[in-house]
């Protein structure tokens, strides 16, 4: 051994072996093999080996890990793999314990029991209760996601006073009954399943109808829907419907087609439908692909979803090989798959909702018609050019004419040239404006009674235009179940063993009623994703609780008890304290699944109540850099909807109204209207609407294009809805300084806060204070608004000096393209009648100096640490 490179090696004299660190072999491994060489370096026989081998794998759990039992890897190296326990936290039963086994004190929290058992263990002391003005403002941004009023916190600190602890429990109690829970539980949600009105990639058509969805999943959270109900109905609302339909139709063999192509369903079945949007939310376009791959694209995008949201589980590299950290083999990736095989996507009728908001539908139909006409008129008129020289041509040859379409299929020498009579502007011209006829035509249904929702078949033909138009086939084939395999490095065109549809087995959860393979759904066409949801919803599964309950945790404390919540596998973080998280997601299940107590619950504890402030900083600074013990509450910034939506709060300006179409706000004029390609040409602008009531809505409402994210909500970090956010980005960046002081929006904000002070009776009289208590919520110091008002008289000075330009908006606009064919570039003109008769928000040019200077002062509270951070 003393001469031996393989030595030398492992013990890294020479190079390192192996190459990675944590991989590096230890002073007792690299014994063994130095000892092995002294032997002889003797190496058993193929026999002894498999002896050897099936003699370890008859052994649970050994030094080096343990077996975890699952369907079967590609090979019997990954099957029979052995694993770290502390890497299969998430698989592992969840714990028995119940609030009536801890040995809690007299009023103490179950959670604190947990939280504060860890802190005396490390002989700290936690931080003091938060003053009850900090707890009204985070409780409410926790679960609202505005900030309370000036006199409602004087309410509530007037009745903490009396009864602490009454008082902030029917605070909460208040807040969980508010509309606008729903909002910002859905906003949490949203970002997770990568909600938005249109489908991305290099089309990003509209997906006119996703508004529904968003709204399904704000109702339901104000109703306290039942966790299990809600993860079922999204995954298989569509079947509930259709089994729902059978028995009310019971008489009609073909009921369930019939009502599929009609729409003429029930409310409940309805709402079911329309929660199914959720297999509608990725991004998916099937232009210029083949239909299976770009079916591939939809089925694989799903799973990996459905992983991540319902089972804090990564999905994606298990389609190509085995998980390489976790107990998924790809055999359970195909599974999942086969799941879902039978699942197509359609636009389908169903009826509006009496609990739905349609409110603007008359207008916004109107506008879309407007853009619709003007886009047909301008067509025709290129197409009654094109067809007169087609006639023409037609004539000259004694051949009988047939229009464009007719004319497809016949030979080139007896039809005349594709565009005959148009030169390159006008051939591009044409394909721009039947491209816009489309786009246009797509939009006037999100005005009509459909739901992006999906139906079941063995297979069913994929439009070319899928992303444009999808529907109900109704000749899809209902009866034959489609063959599915695993496919080899995720190729469809190397397809290996045959698997039908099935869970992941690592979890140890079967399948209800299944006979034979535990883990194996049903292989009718109808009823996979039923069973699935059952399996992922059963009260034992130990992904699912876990997974919601840290999700809620994270809504309030920024951080999950296991910090990726999106990734409960060996590569994720594990949870600060397993045994509260376990005890949470118990006690989830065993009190119906409601959202609403697990909030209460988790509000109630010291551990929420906690100051921002500890009183020794810099000891935990060093022990605890990342506050992974909770001695203190953890500050956390707005969230971009956070931000805008307090600012319109503050001006006055916010429309609380809930539901319903998607609100077109103000976005930077540049990003709205830059030329963004669709199929060859260009989509068209972006226009806000009409009036300030419809454009200044809550932000969870506001139109989301995947293509071209609002800068003011992008510049906070507002999620791309491509993929799935397990957790809101914080970074601060010099950008983000910038748009807060020079922005239009906030600019817009602070003048409409100025201008209401200024008309105020009893706010004008004072109105640095006014400022302070609607942005801030409390009372200047003597020192502040001495400071302030010294500040806002020298603008005042500076204003009365310094012109403000008028702003104006265009009502048409020019394009420049390159016609595809000859490479030569053309104009169109497109117009903007929104902008006609457009109610703008408040500007600085109307008002005076001294609301432009009140205005500036708004601003440089907006720019506080104390307005950016909740306490």
């Amino acid at each position: 051994p003393d001469d031996s490179v393989l030595m030398h090696s492992i013990r890294r004299e020479y190079n390192d072996m192996p190459p990675k660190e944590n991989d590096r072999l230890s002073e007792k491994e690299i014994g063994w093999v130095e000892q092995w060489i002294r032997d002889g370096a003797v190496w058993p026989s193929e026999t002894v080996q498999d002896r050897f081998l099936r003699e370890a794998r008859t052994a649970v759990e050994t030094d080096e890990g343990v077996l975890v039992q699952t369907s079967g890897g590609t090979s019997d190296q990954w099957t029979f793999r052995r694993y770290q326990p502390e890497d299969l936290w998430a698989f592992e039963p969840i714990a028995e314990t119940r609030r009536q086994d801890l040995p809690i004190e007299a009023n103490q929290s179950p959670i604190d029991f947990f939280i504060d058992a860890k802190i005396k263990q490390q002989a700290w002391q936690p931080a003091p209760e938060a003053n009850p003005r900090e707890l009204a403002i985070r409780s409410s941004m926790d679960l609202l996601g505005l900030r309370p009023s000036d006199d409602q916190i004087r309410q509530f600190e007037s009745r903490y006073r009396d009864q602490p602890a009454v008082a902030w429990a029917s605070w909460i109690d208040e807040l969980l009954a508010s509309p606008h829970y729903g909002e910002r539980q859905a906003q949490h949600w949203l970002d997770v399943t990568r909600y938005a009105d249109t489908g991305g990639m290099s089309n990003d058509y509209e997906r006119s109808n996703m508004w529904r969805y968003r709204d399904y999943v704000v109702r339901a959270f104000n109703a306290d829907k039942p966790y299990d109900a809600f993860v079922r109905e999204q995954l298989a609302g569509d079947e509930m419907a259709d089994r729902m339909v059978a028995q009310r139709l019971s008489e009609r063999p073909d009921a369930v087609v019939e009502t599929q192509m009609s729409g003429e369903y029930t409310v409940d079945e309805a709402e079911k439908i329309v929660a199914t949007g959720y297999l509608r939310l990725g991004p998916w376009d099937n232009a210029m692909i083949d239909k299976e791959e770009a079916r591939q694209i939809y089925l694989d995008d799903i799973v990996n979803n459905v992983g991540q949201t319902f089972l804090s589980t990564t999905m994606r590299c298990v389609k190509c090989h085995d998980h390489k950290f976790d107990p998924i083999p790809t055999r359970d990736y195909y599974r999942m798959y086969a799941a879902f095989a039978t699942t197509h996507m359609a636009e389908r009728r169903v009826p509006h909702l009496p609990a739905e908001n349609l409110d603007g539908f008359e207008a916004g139909q109107a506008h879309v018609e407007k853009m619709l006409d003007f886009a047909i008129r301008e067509r025709d008129k290129l197409v009654a050019i094109r067809e007169q020289a087609a006639r023409e041509w037609f004539e000259s040859r004694d051949l009988e004419y047939r229009n464009n379409e007719a004319r497809k299929s016949l030979p080139d020498d007896k039809k005349p040239p594709r565009n005959i009579g148009l030169n390159h502007v006008q051939e591009g011209r044409l394909k721009v404006r039947e491209q816009d006829v489309w786009i246009w035509r797509r939009r006037l249904e999100r005005y009509q009674p459909m739901a992006q929702s999906v139906f079941n078949a063995g297979a069913s033909k994929l439009a070319w235009n899928g992303a444009r138009k999808l529907r109900v086939d109704p000749k899809a084939d209902r009866m034959t179940a489609p063959e599915n395999f695993i496919l080899t490095g995720g190729a469809l065109d190397a397809q290996g063993d045959p698997v039908g549809p099935g869970v992941l087995s690592a979890t140890r959860i079967p399948v209800d009623g299944n006979v034979g393979d535990a883990y194996r759904l049903p292989d009718d066409v109808t009823g996979r994703r039923t069973a699935l949801a059952k399996w992922i919803t059963h009260p034992e599964h130990p992904l699912t609780s876990r997974s919601y309950v840290n999700r809620i945790w994270q809504s309030h404390f920024g951080t999950g008890l296991a910090k990726n919540t999106n990734n409960f596998g060996g590569k994720g973080a594990k949870p600060t304290h397993p045994e509260l998280l376990d005890f949470l997601a118990r006690d989830f299940v065993e009190n119906g699944w409601r959202i609403k107590r697990m909030h209460r619950m988790i509000m109630l504890s010291d551990a929420y109540r906690r100051s921002t402030r500890h009183p020794d900083p810099a000891s935990i600074a060093t022990e605890d850099p990342d506050n992974r013990l909770l001695t203190f509450f953890p500050r956390r910034r707005l969230t971009s909807e956070e931000i805008r939506d307090a600012m319109l709060v503050a001006s006055g300006e916010l429309n609380p109204s809930t539901g319903g179409l998607p609100a077109m706000p103000e976005i930077n004029m540049e990003v709205a209207l830059q030329p963004r390609m669709i199929q060859f040409s260009l989509a068209p602008a972006y226009q806000p609407s009409k009036t300030a009531l419809q454009r200044n809505r809550r932000s969870l409402y506001a139109y989301r294009v995947r293509g071209m994210a609002d800068p003011l909500l992008e510049i906070f970090n507002q999620p791309n809805p491509n993929e799935s956010c397990e957790l809101r980005d914080a970074a601060a960046v010099t950008p983000q300084v910038f748009t807060l002081l020079n922005s239009e929006f906030v600019g817009d904000r602070s003048i409409a806060i100025a201008a209401a002070i200024s008309q105020s009776p009893q706010e004008k009289a004072e109105p640095i204070d006014a400022l302070f208590r609607r942005i801030l919520q409390r009372e200047p110091s003597p020192r502040e608004r001495e400071r302030l008002e010294r500040y806002r008289s020298d603008m005042v000075d500076y204003h009365r000096a310094t012109p403000v330009p008028k702003s104006t908006y265009p009502t048409e606009i020019t394009r420049s393209l390159v016609e595809e064919f000859s490479g030569k570039p053309f104009e169109y003109r497109e117009i903007l009648p929104r902008f006609e008769a457009y109610e703008p928000d408040l500007k600085a040019w109307q008002v005076d100096a001294e609301i432009r200077a009140l205005a500036d002062v708004a601003i440089l509270l907006w720019n506080t640490n104390e307005w950016m951070y909740v306490p």
